[in-house]
């Protein structure tokens, strides 16, 4: 065998074995705008049931009817807890199984990401580590507001992650 060049061969090219994307994170502003969007739907979707499910006409015993709502009452607290969460997965669901984002995220174009291999996390996953524990967290009279607060600062860090990147291993990065 010869090494001359045959002119019917197809052409060769040199092919990168393994092609690196570096992921961005997200900006804090971009964070802060997704949760903006995110909260204005779901006041949009709980509010009017909370209006319906407590109100009996009378205009003047509306904030008697919410009391619950601001008193150490574990059936009320579980069953708000359990209902937002609810509304939460309806309105979002989809979204954060198949493209790791919220409907704030997908506006905002940022998307939740594993830490450690930047991949799509699984939908338990994300819902069970990421979401859950942040919402019984913020269930919590009066150390709920506090432990949240903690939570959502912590994204001044170096790594721009809140407290709950940090419990479930992830990070949040540009589409």
């Amino acid at each position: 065998m010869s090494n001359e060049v045959n002119p019917y061969e197809a052409p060769q090219s040199r092919v990168a074995e393994s092609v690196t994307t570096e992921q961005v994170l997200a900006s804090r502003w971009e964070r802060l705008g997704a949760a903006i969007v995110d909260t204005i739907l779901a006041l949009a979707m709980v509010l009017p049931f909370m209006v319906v499910a407590f109100s009996n006409g009378d205009d003047s015993q509306w904030l008697e009817q919410y009391n619950w709502l601001f008193e150490e009452n574990l059936p009320g607290i579980v069953v708000t807890t359990l209902y937002t969460f609810g509304a939460f997965l309806l309105l979002h669901g989809v979204l954060l199984a198949r493209n790791g984002q919220t409907i704030g995220k997908k506006i905002v174009g940022i998307k939740v990401v594993d830490y450690q291999t930047g991949k799509l996390l699984s939908f338990n996953k994300i819902v069970g580590l990421r979401y859950f524990p942040l919402w019984v967290v913020q269930s919590i009279p009066l150390v709920g507001g506090l432990l949240s607060l903690i939570n959502v600062l912590a994204i001044f860090g170096a790594e721009k992650r809140c407290v709950h990147d940090l419990i479930a291993g992830t990070k949040v990065v540009n589409v």
